[in-house]
């Protein structure tokens, strides 16, 4: 038997959905489940409603969650922010189109990276408080989410192939345990267009869930990873249950979770509340 979560409190689509895969209506707070042996297609359920839909996965005990890990850009926030930084330089279309084959996992993250933190270089440092400041968003449910991991004593983290400038206010802002990220090169208040330290890459991602675990005795099996792009991959691959965030195909076809419709806040309904 497996457990169908039907991401909506809307009961008139859960009774057609109850009548499609032939069980009985789970009403939970947030959402609805359904337990059933037949065989369903999640991507004819998603067309079909324009909802998210998810199979529980057997392993997954959500008593046994101790830390979630998520990336920054386009998963917890809004925007990517190396190309509304670029926009300051007039190149973010060039950027943007140089980060999109990255996510998408067609051109090598750290090659990738460089080129565009290049194409930054002369810009003032002051560039970065007006894209925190204006551009930047928490997504939709990102606050309700740590909020509720919070309640439950669940560790948070975010870790990005972008910059500690911005993850290191957004943990404190939003109430994050730790943060990573690349370190943007300055001198005498400009942009360098280099990086300093290691590249933030997907290893190095997958390293840092690694190091948290350590850090708190936890196992990886007690890992949520959370992301949307490729360089997402390693760490949620490690994690014991791995979310897609309106994710690109690469991601999204590999993970166990996938929410394409819905905010953050959908991984609240993971713990049956």
């Amino acid at each position: 038997m497996k457990t169908l979560i039907l991401h909506s409190q809307d009961l008139s689509i859960a009774k057609l959905v109850s009548k499609k895969v032939d069980a009985v209506i789970q009403q939970k707070r947030t959402h609805f489940r359904f337990t059933t042996n037949k065989i369903i297609d999640l991507d004819a359920l998603r067309e079909a409603f324009k909802l998210d839909f998810n199979f529980v996965p057997a392993s997954f005990s959500p008593n046994q969650i101790a830390l979630l890990v998520s990336d920054m850009d386009s998963t917890l926030i809004n925007i990517e922010c190396i190309d509304e930084i670029a926009d300051f330089a007039n190149l973010k279309p060039q950027v943007a189109k140089i980060t999109e084959l990255a996510m998408q996992g067609e051109l090598d993250f750290d090659a990738s990276l460089a080129q565009r933190v290049a194409l930054l270089k002369g810009l003032d440092v002051s560039v970065l408080e007006k894209v925190y400041t204006n551009k930047l968003q928490v997504n939709s449910g990102g606050k309700e989410l740590i909020d509720f991991l919070k309640s439950k004593h669940i560790k948070s983290a975010v870790v990005s192939g972008g910059f500690t400038y911005f993850t290191d206010r957004l943990a404190k802002d939003i109430g994050l345990d730790y943060s990573r990220a690349n370190v943007l090169g300055v001198d005498n208040g400009r942009l360098t267009g280099v990086t300093q330290g290691s590249i933030i890459n997907a290893k190095a991602k997958a390293d840092f869930v690694h190091e948290l675990c350590q850090k708190h005795t936890f196992d990886a099996t007690q890992v949520i990873a959370v992301g949307d792009g490729a360089n997402d991959l390693a760490m949620m691959k490690v994690a014991g249950l791995s979310v897609a965030y309106h994710a690109k195909p690469i991601v999204a076809k590999q993970a166990d979770i996938s929410i394409n419709v819905g905010g953050l806040d959908k991984i609240i309904d993971l713990f049956d509340e």
